[in-house]
């Protein structure tokens, strides 16, 4: 099977411009006094995950992403967690609820807000489920277009999958003693992604190691292009 990372096509045509954010969202955390660094962050979206069951007050604390002390970022980080997926990554920066906010322009029938963000109109949505694409996880938009002829979009709630493979990773420093934490690596070029890792019932994901990946199967690609769906294009993946 082969993988292939989801891009926007850049072409004039596709306008569509989403000016929104998501409703809620965990904080960073503050620098550790050993290291400097912050914990370890995330583009993780489930717009799926409903938060309105918690107090207001709680809610109104996840509407805020400024660092926190640690204590106070997992204490936050609980009171979501019975709320989200069992598998869900919970990190600094995970947006949940929603997408709220204006669109306007021309979308395709998948569109990429961003390279961690992918929409679907829900036509395309069922075409590519009737086609057998596994993983496909459809939220609804709080949104206001401003045009009257306007698709249904969908926010695609992904779950992470998949590693780099250590041949296109660089040498790393030890882990901070205190917080556990190191000083990362940029993406490798080119990211080379580990056979054993990516899953075999999901089509469509976020890459584990890398939550500004989507990644797409060789069947979801397939049934792209056969049913002849744009707006994205596709960049085949090295996997060892």
């Amino acid at each position: 099977m082969k993988f292939y990372r989801i891009r926007e096509d850049k072409a004039p045509r596709y306008t569509g411009n989403l000016n929104a954010a998501y409703k809620w969202m965990l904080p960073g955390v503050e620098p550790c006094a050993g290291c400097g660094l912050g914990r370890k962050g995330t583009e993780a979206q489930y717009p799926c995950v409903d938060l309105s069951s918690l107090p207001e007050e709680e809610q109104k604390k996840l509407t805020d992403p400024w660092p926190v002390p640690y204590e106070e970022f997992v204490r936050r980080r609980e009171l979501v967690r019975p709320l989200a997926p069992p598998d869900a990554v919970l990190e600094s920066g995970t947006a949940l609820g929603p997408l709220k906010g204006s669109a306007t322009g021309y979308f395709g029938q998948l569109f990429m807000q961003n390279a961690w963000s992918l929409y679907m109109r829900r036509e395309a949505l069922e075409k590519l489920k009737a086609a057998g694409v596994r993983g496909l996880q459809g939220c609804a938009l709080n949104v206001r277009f401003r045009q009257k002829n306007h698709p249904e979009l969908l926010d695609m709630q992904l779950e992470l999958r998949g590693r780099f493979h250590p041949d296109c990773l660089p040498p790393r420093e030890p882990p901070c003693p205190s917080c556990g934490e190191d000083k990362g690596y940029k993406l490798p070029q080119p990211p080379i992604l580990v056979t054993d890792s990516m899953p075999e019932d999901l089509d469509v994901f976020r890459l584990a190691d890398w939550s500004t990946i989507i990644v797409a199967s060789e069947r979801l690609v397939d049934a792209v292009r056969r049913l002849e769906l744009d707006g994205v294009v596709f960049q085949e993946l090295e996997t060892r």
